[in-house]
C-alpha cells in the first residue's frame, strides 16, 4: 500500500518506476495519492481563494464548500488520478483508476458542519462537504488485484446523508491510505517531500529511524509538526485498523518504495499502540 503526496516538491516518477518493478516481481500494490496543491492552484485559477480552518484541537484542514467540491472532483479523480494511471501504463503496469465513490470503496457519514476556532472563539461552520471514512470495500481491491490489475485510488469518498442518500465528499488522503492499509492488513508507505520524521523538523540528521513501543511513539508524536502531524495521526489509525507497519519516507529517491520497505524513512510498528488489556489491568489495580 503506497501513498504519494500531492505537494509540489514531490516527484512521483521514481515511485511509479518502483511500482512497476514490484508488480513485475509479483507483489500486489495499491496506490493512493494526494493533491491539495493542485486543487488550490485550480481554485486560484478560477478566482476562488482556498479556505482552511483550524479545529478547536488545533488541527488545520480544508473547508470544502460546494464549489470547492466540484473543483476537487475535477482535479483529484479527474486529472491527477488519470495522469498516474497513464504514467503507470507507460511503465508497463495494468493500472485501474478508482475513486472512493466507485463500488462504495470508501464510505462514511457526511459531515456538513464543522467546529472551528476563529479569533480565539469556537464556532460552527456549515456547508462543508467532508467525511470520515468508516468502511473500505476491500473485496473490490482484492478482486482487482487478483485480476492482475493495480488499483490507483483517489478520494472523494461516498458520504452518507442523514436522509439516507449519498454525496461525494472530501476526505483526507493520508487517512484514506490508512483506512485502506488497515482493511488490507498491508504495509503502508507514505511518500512525501522529506526523508522521514525528524526530532528537529529543520534538521534531517535528527531523523527517527523507527518506533516500536508506546514510549517511542510518544517521542514521534512530540516531534511531528505541521503537515507531519496529520501523517502521524493517519499512521496511528492505519495500525489500529490492522496495517502491518507504516513508513514515512521521501518520494524523491531512487526506488523510494523498496528503500522504505528496506528500512529507509521512519517506520512505525504495531507495538507503538497502547495495549488496552494492560490499560484495563492497571485501571483495575488502581481501583
Amino acid at each position: 500500500m503506497v501513498k504519494i503526496g500531492g505537494a509540489r516538491a514531490v516527484d512521483p516518477e521514481g515511485a511509479l518506476s518502483d511500482v512497476a518493478s514490484l508488480v513485475e516481481d509479483g507483489e500486489d500494490v495499491v496506490l493512493t495519492h494526494g493533491g491539495s496543491t493542485a486543487v488550490d492552484e485550480t481554485l486560484e485559477d478560477l478566482g476562488k481563494e482556498p479556505t482552511y480552518v483550524e479545529t478547536p484541537g488545533g488541527v488545520v484542514g480544508r473547508f470544502t464548500d460546494e464549489e470547492t467540491m466540484d473543483v476537487f472532483k475535477m482535479v483529484m479523480p479527474g486529472k491527477l488520478n488519470t495522469d498516474l494511471v497513464e504514467s503507470l501504463h507507460n511503465e508497463g503496469v495494468d493500472a485501474v483508476g478508482l475513486s472512493g465513490t466507485d463500488g462504495k470503496l470508501l464510505e462514511g457519514k457526511r459531515k456538513s458542519a464543522v467546529r472551528v476556532k476563529e479569533d480565539g472563539k469556537k464556532k460552527i461552520k456549515r456547508g462543508d462537504h467532508s467525511g470520515k471514512i468508516e468502511s473500505v470495500n476491500a473485496d473490490l481491491l482484492e478482486t482487482t488485484l487478483a485480476g492482475g490489475y493495480t488499483p490507483v485510488v483517489s478520494v472523494p469518498m461516498l458520504g452518507k446523508e442523514k436522509s439516507g442518500g449519498y454525496t461525494a465528499v472530501n476526505a483526507d488522503a493520508d487517512r484514506a491510505a490508512a483506512a485502506i492499509a488497515g482493511a488490507l492488513e498491508a504495509d503502508l508507505v507514505v511518500l512525501t517531500d522529506v526523508s522521514g520524521i525528524y526530532e528537529d523538523p529543520d534538521d534531517e540528521s535528527t531523523k527517527i529511524d523507527s518506533a516500536s513501543t508506546p514510549e517511542e511513539f510518544e517521542a514521534v508524536k512530540t516531534a511531528a509538526e505541521g503537515f507531519m502531524t496529520k501523517k502521524v495521526m493517519a499512521a496511528e489509525e492505519a495500525l489500529e485498523g490492522g496495517a502491518a507497519s507504516v513508513t514515512v519516507a521521501t518520494a524523491n529517491a531512487d526506488d523510494p518504495i523498496s528503500s522504505a520497505l528496506a528500512g529507509e524513512g521512519t517506520t512505525l510498528e504495531p507495538g507503538v499502540l497502547e495495549d488496552e488489556t494492560d490499560d484495563e489491568t492497571a485501571q483495575e489495580a488502581d481501583e
